[in-house]
């Protein structure tokens, strides 16, 4: 081994725990090398072994996840992102990944990177992304930092997004006190690409070159993967430059240089630098195609002088790939990314010995096995202490009678209030900075709808897609929490008309060394296991965000699930809003549901009372999958006018939201009581596996005929009407009784009267 440049510090077992190295996973290196690492090697380490690249303390969690199915095309992680086939010799690249830490400290940045970072996922693969989607969490609104992450964030996400030209066309946003210093940033892309003509991210054939192509190289980002595998205390605002600065215009040129040369047959395989950068993207895609590199890092575009090889390497300088290509197309593939005013620089060759060689000016400062840095190689893998929480003894206790309920005096008062809940309201002031119909292929888009959809264009069909997830619930019911995840996002796909296919997931959660934060991770994966095996909606991959606490304490669990649907006919696309006046409208249910008192973990029981305690929801997945096949088979006959998922808020809110959904139409609805089960419960319950849809008068008889013999029941609970306002009863009684003004004032300006200086 060469002598480590003079102006390299001395690596001491100080130096590596600097690094987020423990004692024994320094042993094991030294072990491994048979020598002290170099600088430059205890930089690839510590980030290739961070929680962020390496998966250490969740990889052994995810394999129990379902990872199989006969649509998929490549396996959880075998690719940048999922690849699954939707039939006429195409298939769809999608992924969601986190940005929190970067977002915390840097919110316009951070978030714009992780749109930069998720779409270079998709396109490495070959794929065109047709659309993002993100889901956001943030503390109060009331609080000063929060506006301006919320605004920072938003910003960030429409600036990037829309001048990559891509549009954003779904998402959630939620608010809750347990995000307060640790926001969540989500985001996904999802992409088109011909069956056989996707690019793999391994490194194969001995002597092919290897090049470094898209934007320069500088210092920022230098360690954001051990960054975000530690958690965000009040010194994380000195990490700014881990936080890594973006580039749109730069990241579409990129975009389009990259698929001319894959249709060109100019690359043989490819990789986003991302996380750990070089260092990343030259190790997995060495292990991936079991072979080697050779790297001369001089070579390598830098946009800032004096960078040394730790530096170059670690770099998290965005737009950039690795590249390998065939010697004797090398002149034309750097031709295409010249066209594109593009660097496209090599940088070093394939070899055969499974090893990364990292040369400066002919010096040799890392020599290192790839197989033994990444994950499911030699990457430590940890199996920690979990322990069940004891304060779920306390939130299970929880006993709703102790609470007043409402009564047909004030449950009016109370929908609006719920109305006027961040959580519920309009999100009409963030989706309206993104561009949504960049590209002409949004069907359905932000707003009036469960779910996005968007046209593939030269054939009949489309995608419905959404984010969902519920960190209330996992909070309290861990298992049951991840399972209301899945399905939800799975029964808002099927809202919209879509058959849900398979999902990715971006699961956040606490410390992992805390023995409560594990056990609670572990059953939710369980819970998200349990649904994508019912529902068959195999996990393609995804993203595991552990470490997300600040001073004050750890977020609440949230499993982020992104749900991707087929519509075999875009016609057939189902939006939330009547359509006219004389539809009758339908409560849709298991053949066994009765109303119950299901106030845990409602929106209800924490915004009007102030009170997150209880169970989660009841929920059996059998009957979830009937309720789903049953409106999926109604949509598809023709007969479902509208469609909208009971969630956040409860029935009441469902029906509310429709009407806002609405203009010049309105609902008079009759629901039937039960002497044991509270008003506030049968109004603003979130009990699982509802949903209301509408249906033309003549086509009554036929959906009682297509519904006959499946486990669902269809009750009839009421009339579009012509009078712009929300009429409803129970057993006879007058309950509700709101003009549809009443009702669209709170919900469309909850957010933006919070919002008043930005």
């Amino acid at each position: 081994m060469a002598e480590t440049l003079l102006h390299e510090p001395e690596v001491t077992l100080e130096l590596a725990r600097q690094h987020g190295l423990t004692d024994e996973e320094y042993g094991w290196i030294v072990e491994k090398l048979g020598r002290t690492p170099t600088f430059t090697e205890l930089g690839i380490y510590s980030v290739m072994w961070s929680e962020h690249c390496s998966y250490k303390n969740s990889i052994a969690v995810l394999k129990t996840l379902p990872r199989e199915g006969p649509a998929l095309l490549v396996g959880a992680g075998e690719e940048n992102a999922g690849l699954v086939d939707i039939g006429d010799g195409l298939a769809v690249a999608f992924k969601i990944e986190s940005h929190n830490h970067p977002s915390a400290v840097e919110p316009y940045q951070g978030a714009a990177t992780g749109v930069g970072g998720i779409h270079r996922d998709i396109f490495t693969m070959g794929a065109r992304p047709i659309c993002a989607l993100n889901s956001l969490r943030f503390g109060r609104l009331d609080n000063l930092r929060v506006r301006y992450l919320l605004d920072g964030v938003v910003r960030g996400i429409a600036d990037y997004g829309n001048a990559f030209g891509v549009p954003t066309v779904a998402g959630e946003v939620y608010f809750d006190p347990s995000y307060e210093g640790n926001p969540l940033v989500n985001a996904m892309s999802v992409g088109i690409v011909r069956v056989g003509q996707t690019v793999s991210a391994a490194a194969r054939g001995k002597g092919n070159l290897v090049y470094i192509v898209g934007s320069a190289t500088g210092r920022d980002g230098i360690h954001g993967a051990t960054f975000a595998s530690e958690e965000i205390t009040e010194e994380s605002e000195a990490k700014r430059p881990s936080v890594q600065v973006g580039d749109p215009f730069t990241e579409k040129l990129l975009l389009e240089a990259t698929l001319e040369a894959i249709r060109k047959g100019l690359i043989v395989g490819m990789q986003d630098m991302g996380a750990a950068g070089l260092t990343c993207s030259s190790c997995e895609m060495s292990a991936r195609g079991k072979s080697g590199m050779v790297l001369h890092l001089e070579r390598v575009p830098v946009r800032e002088p004096d960078m040394t090889p730790y530096e170059i390497m670690l770099s998290e300088s965005q737009e950039r790939m690795l590249v390998v290509c065939e010697p004797e197309k090398a002149a034309e593939l750097e031709e295409v990314f010249r066209k594109w005013d593009l660097h496209a620089a090599c940088i070093g060759e394939v070899t055969d010995d499974g090893r990364v060689r990292v040369y400066w000016h002919g010096q040799l400062v890392a020599d290192v096995e790839a197989e033994h840095l990444v994950l499911g190689g030699g990457a430590p893998v940890y199996y920690r202490e979990a322990r069940r929480p004891a304060y779920l003894d306390e939130t299970l206790a929880f006993d709703p009678a102790t609470l007043p309920d409402v009564t047909p005096e004030t449950a009016g008062d109370v929908l609006l209030q719920l109305l006027g809940s961040p959580n519920i309201a309009s999100k009409r002031w963030v989706f309206e900075q993104y561009d949504t119909m960049v590209r002409t292929n949004t069907v359905v888009g932000p707003g009036p709808s469960d779910a996005a959809v968007i046209r593939i264009k030269g054939t009949r069909k489309a995608l419905a897609v959404k984010v969902d997830g519920n960190g209330r619930y996992v909070y309290l019911n861990p298992r049951r929490g991840g399972q209301i995840a899945v399905c939800e996002a799975a029964r808002n796909v099927v809202c919209a008309g879509g058959r849900p296919v398979a999902i990715t997931n971006c699961l956040n959660f606490g410390n992992p060394y805390k023995p409560e934060v594990y056990w609670t991770f572990k059953e939710a994966v369980a819970g998200i296991g349990d649904a994508c095996r019912a529902l068959e909606t195999p996990v393609t991959g995804g993203n595991v965000s552990f470490y997300n606490e600040n001073p004050q304490g750890a977020i609440f669990p949230t499993p982020t699930i992104g749900m991707l649907g087929v519509l075999e006919d875009v016609t057939r696309a189902t939006t939330a809003d009547f359509k006219q006046a004389g539809d009758h409208i339908y409560l849709l249910t298991p053949a066994a549901w009765l109303h119950r008192n299901d106030l845990g973990g409602s929106e209800y029981l924490a915004y009007v009372h102030g009170i997150t305690a209880g169970d989660a929801p009841h929920l059996d997945l059998e009957e979830e999958k009937a309720v789903q096949q049953a409106l999926l088979a109604l949509i598809e006959a023709g007969l479902v006018r509208s469609a909208h998922d009971v969630a956040d808020g409860g029935l009441a809110v469902c029906l509310a939201e429709c009407v806002i959904f609405s203009p010049g139409l309105g609902a008079r609805v009759e629901l039937p009581g039960a002497p044991e089960v509270r008003l506030d419960a049968l109004l603003f319950g979130e009990a699982q596996s509802r949903i209301v849809f509408t249906v033309a008068p003549e086509h009554e008889a036929e959906v009682a005929r297509l519904l006959e013999g499946r486990p669902v029941q269809a009750r009839r609970i009421g009339t579009v009407t012509d009078a712009e306002r929300l009429e409803l009863q129970v057993d006879g009684r007058p309950i509700l009784n709101l003009e549809r003004a009443q009702l669209v004032a709170p919900y469309e300006t909850a957010i933006p009267s919070r919002m008043p200086t930005v």
